[in-house]
């Protein structure tokens, strides 16, 4: 202890500079729009770099898993070709949906960090504005939705988990298409809770929930998960209905980022019913 004071009193003036060089610093990123973004942008390539390269070590050990969602995934989109219309062989015409017709677009990334024991859960991606992700791109995976784009570097972006109690869906019952908001609440992180689904809806256990398609950041019908249990709210006349989730988030490895595109002009026109 008497050395440590001896520390304190010989290098006082040098503590007390670095301690207002701290300050300084936290009062310029915290009130200055231009440096908090420079601070984000390049804690995000620092933080990305050490994420990926731990993360391909992980990913080493995880090759046969991966395989396997890869060959069940090439499964899925096989049967998926097999119901189109467009490319239906007894059709009388073809149709090509051109690059430039598309309202969706992919883009797969890697996820290099990931959170799921917190309030509060993000993820990390390999993939950042070089690649055209920008901040409110939703995020998928082949299980079903994952999240929303909230910041990116140009090689890195991060999300906002659906196990983030901040982020609400807007999601639907696939049957019946009764819809309402989806929200985790923080505890497990394989349910989330979907509200707003009126008493007259008579949903069932085992029924599919997905995006409504009501917003400018995910495509419908995108699998969220399958109604776990169902309570009604008898003051209010609605359910509360708990969801079991597609994703699970522990073992997710890859991604798939969604631009829509005149997304923006959606969002812009949108707004201007904002003040009624």
């Amino acid at each position: 202890m008497r050395n440590f004071f001896r520390f304190i009193i010989r290098y006082h003036f040098l503590l007390l500079f670095l301690l207002l060089e701290i300050i300084s610093f936290s009062f310029i990123f915290n009130y200055n729009q231009y440096h908090r973004n420079f601070y984000l942008s390049s804690s995000n390539k620092i933080s990305g770099f050490f994420y990926e390269q731990f993360s391909s070590v992980v990913e080493y050990f995880r090759l046969r898993k991966t395989n396997e969602e890869l060959l069940r995934e090439n499964s899925e989109l096989r049967n998926q070709l097999e119901k189109t219309d467009f490319l239906s062989t007894t059709a009388t015409r073809f149709y090509i949906d051109s690059i430039g017709s598309q309202r969706y677009r992919y883009t797969p990334a890697k996820v290099i960090n990931n959170s799921v024991n917190k309030h509060f859960n993000y993820l990390t991606l390999n993939k950042g504005a070089d690649d055209g992700i920008l901040p409110d791109m939703g995020v998928i995976s082949s299980r079903g939705l994952v999240g929303v784009v909230l910041n990116t570097s140009d090689s890195y972006s991060t999300v906002i988990s659906l196990l983030n109690t901040r982020l609400q869906i807007s999601a639907r019952l696939r049957d019946t298409g009764f819809f309402g908001s989806l929200g985790w609440e923080g505890l497990n992180y394989r349910y989330a809770t979907l509200s707003g689904i009126p008493a007259h809806a008579s949903p069932s256990v085992g029924d599919a929930v997905v995006t409504s398609g009501y917003s400018s950041i995910f495509p419908e019908n995108i699998l969220i998960g399958t109604i776990d249990e169902i309570s009604i709210n008898q003051g209010e006349g609605f359910y509360d209905i708990r969801v079991l989730l597609s994703v699970d988030f522990k073992q997710l490895q890859y991604v798939h980022v969604v631009k829509k595109t005149g997304a923006e002009e959606q969002r812009e026109l949108e707004k201007l019913n904002e003040d009624d």
